[in-house]
């Protein structure tokens, strides 16, 4: 558990735009309530959604190989749906994107398990998400 809380302390400095932040814990607070409710583990409900998921993973002894490739499909998954809301993409479109992403994903998959740590350097996006607060229109909820 104490290992669970330096990574969260960790997550939460790597996201420097308040909203993405807390969005992220609030995710994790409800994934990890949801997941001590259905299934009978106790796993920490005050951390960011990432832990949350390899937390529950965890306790609920799900190989790491499983989890990564859950977590991969889960958030492109998310993406792509993001993308629909943005652009004029059907379902069936999103559906083969995301099928011909499937050996990237293992490829990404391998790569975790062949490094000691892998590290993600996106500044655009968090730029994005730090003027997101501020902006008049928004196109998502933070």
């Amino acid at each position: 558990m104490e290992r669970a809380r330096g990574l969260n302390d960790e997550l939460s400095a790597r996201k420097p735009a308040r909203e993405s932040r807390e969005a992220s814990l609030k995710l994790g607070r409800r994934f990890a309530e949801l997941v001590n409710a259905v299934s009978g583990v106790e796993i920490a409900t005050d951390v960011h959604y990432p832990i949350a998921f390899g937390l529950a993973c965890a306790a609920l002894s799900i190989p790491e190989d499983a989890a990564v490739l859950a977590y991969l499909q889960q958030s492109i998954t998310g993406l792509i749906s993001a993308c629909q809301r943005l652009m004029p993409l059907g379902q069936i479109a999103a559906a083969k994107i995301l099928w011909n992403l499937k050996p990237a994903m293992m490829l990404a998959c391998q790569r975790a398990f062949s490094q000691e740590r892998i590290s993600c350097f996106n500044p655009l996006p968090e730029l994005a998400s730090v003027r997101h607060g501020s902006i008049e229109t928004r196109l998502f909820i933070s």
